[in-house]
Order: C-alpha cells, then sequence, then structure tokens
C-alpha cells in the first residue's frame, strides 16, 4: 500500500460492482452482537464481531453520532478482526449516570474505556477514530503506547490548525465559561444541528441516509442529555491543552496511520490530517469529496481503504 500521500478524493468506481454493504441481504455476513458491559458507573453499551482471539480493532465514534456509524465498517472487518464498538458515555445506548454522579469529561471518558479495554482483555488493538472519539483514543495512546498497533483516522483531529471556524463561539465559551456563552450554544445539541452537521459540505445530501441523524437527535432529546453535551463542548478545551502531547505520542512512536477525511468539514480542516506528516513522514492522508461524516457517503471507497491499511500492518499485532 503506498504511504505517506496526501490525495485528492477518488471518483466513482469505474470497474466492477459497488460492493454489498447491506449486511441484512448477505446470508454470509459476520454475526454482529450487541451487548452491554457495567463498567464502574456506567452500563456501557458496544457491538462485537469476529473471533474472540483475532487481532482487535477499537472503534471509537464521535459527535454526533455512536457506534451505529460503524455499521457496515464492522461487517467488512470481522472476517479477520475482533471489533468492538462501544458507545461513550452520554451517547447511542449506553445508560450513563446523572451529571452529578459522573464527570463528564474526556478524561473520564478515556478512563471509562479504558477500563472498559481490559475488561474485554483488549491487550493490542488498532484504533478507528472520529470527531469525539479521536481524543479518548490519543488518550488511551498516551497512556498505553504498546497497545496501540495502528490508527485511523476519520476527521479526528489532533493539530489546531485542524480547527475550522465552527470553532469560533466554542471557544468563546473556552475564554469565558459564563452562563450567557453556554446558552449562545444552545443549539448545538439539537436535531436540526445534528442533521446540519450530517448534510454540510456533502455535495449531494442525498447519499446521506436519515437513519444516522434521526437516530441522535432522539438521542439529545432524552432528559440531561443537552446539558451533558454543553459541558463536554466545554470540556474539549481540555483536548486542545493536549495537542502537544498527543503530536509528541506520534512522533516518538511512529505508529501507522491512516486519515480518511471529509474535505468539506466545517469543524476539521483538511490542514489538521496533513498536519500529521510533520509527526509521521509516512502517514497515508486521503480527502474524500464530503463533509464531517465521511463514512456516511463514501464508505464504499474508504471500508476497503481501511480493510488493506489495517491487513498491511496486520504483522504489528504479534
Amino acid at each position: 500500500m503506498t504511504t505517506g500521500t496526501q490525495r485528492a478524493a477518488p471518483g466513482p468506481a469505474t470497474t466492477g460492482p459497488a460492493p454489498d454493504t447491506n449486511t441484512a441481504r448477505r446470508a454470509d455476513a459476520p454475526a454482529v452482537r450487541h451487548r452491554y458491559a457495567q463498567v464502574g458507573d456506567v452500563r456501557l453499551f458496544y457491538r462485537e464481531a469476529g473471533r474472540s482471539d483475532a487481532p482487535a480493532v477499537l472503534l471509537l465514534h464521535g459527535y454526533a453520532a455512536s457506534s451505529y456509524m460503524y455499521r457496515d465498517l464492522i461487517v467488512a472487518l470481522a472476517d479477520r478482526y475482533r471489533v468492538v464498538a462501544p458507545d461513550l458515555p452520554a451517547f447511542g445506548y449506553t445508560e450513563s449516570p446523572a451529571r452529578g454522579d459522573y464527570a463528564y469529561t474526556f478524561e473520564n471518558l478515556a478512563r471509562t474505556i479504558d477500563l472498559f479495554t481490559t475488561q474485554l482483555a483488549l491487550d493490542r488493538y488498532a484504533l478507528v477514530v472520529h470527531d469525539y472519539g479521536a481524543p479518548v483514543g490519543w488518550r488511551l495512546a498516551i497512556a498505553h503506547p504498546d497497545r496501540v498497533t495502528a490508527i485511523v483516522s476519520q476527521n479526528g483531529n489532533a493539530y489546531e490548525e485542524g480547527l475550522g471556524a465552527g470553532w469560533a463561539p466554542i471557544r468563546t465559551y473556552w475564554d469565558a465559561p459564563t452562563p450567557r456563552n453556554r446558552e449562545a450554544l444552545r443549539d448545538f445539541p439539537t436535531p436540526a444541528s445534528i442533521k446540519w452537521q450530517y448534510l454540510e459540505g456533502v455535495p449531494d445530501p442525498s447519499l446521506v441516509a436519515p437513519d444516522g441523524y434521526t437516530l441522535e437527535g432522539l438521542q439529545v432529546q432524552r432528559p440531561g442529555i443537552a446539558e451533558i453535551q454543553l459541558d463536554l463542548l466545554l470540556d474539549y478545551a481540555s483536548n486542545v491543552a493536549l495537542y502537544p502531547r498527543f503530536q509528541d505520542y506520534f512522533r516518538t512512536h511512529r505508529p501507522p496511520l491512516l486519515a480518511t477525511w471529509g474535505a468539506h468539514d466545517p469543524f476539521f480542516l483538511p490542514a489538521g490530517a496533513q498536519a500529521w506528516t510533520r509527526d509521521i513522514p509516512d502517514a497515508d492522508i486521503r480527502f474524500y469529496d464530503t463533509g464531517h461524516f465521511a463514512l456516511e457517503t463514501h464508505g464504499a471507497e474508504i471500508v476497503p481503504v481501511i480493510r488493506a491499511f489495517l491487513d498491511a500492518n496486520a504483522g504489528r499485532w504479534r
């Protein structure tokens, strides 16, 4: 596999049929199990597929999503890998404590997922991250650099130059976390805003199935969830403060890294993906003509790229 490149979005396939990712119609599709694990005070939901003794891949979703965003990728990898995709606390089907009983910070989300990986005996794993899943994954990596075999980032940022103009009102909140500045972001955790995040930057919105943003729109309306999301939005500043440590990890350990990036993401810019080549010169950087949720529109192109990348680095699990 060619590495160290920065690629434009590939055009439509010109040879052969597109892969069938409709798992309901595939008789040979690997079974995906839907489970809960009690992790401290969190009853954490996760999807799992593949043999328990196969090389492990940990999929960490972002905002506004859940493990559902990886539905096709899970099936595509499960014939060779043990694929584990949890819902982060306050997302998806994970049953989370109230705000006063659990600290909704990225440090604490990472602590919960770290304990979860220990309970599932995930001693070594590749990381696949998106959005909020990235700083959770980066914390796991700096805590246990020997455990991470490879990294795939789909619009999961680690560099200041990757932060787009959409962060401007959020930065105001970071600088002055007043009730007024919090209220100014009240429309962020809403169904309308979530739908916008799925469609913004997508040249053909008809390619985006409504399932994802509809499910997350329902989730964010559950009692207490909007306030938790505003807490996490405030705490995202802690991730930016850790960017130098994350970058030191990349530079020191040089994990194999693939970035599959929606080029028109209003929050995480292509410059954030390109910046990896400073610390990991042979990082494989690819851009696609879409927005924040690239798998929703370009899964047929991106999933085989991820599979080939993991296969090329399979020896690192040994």
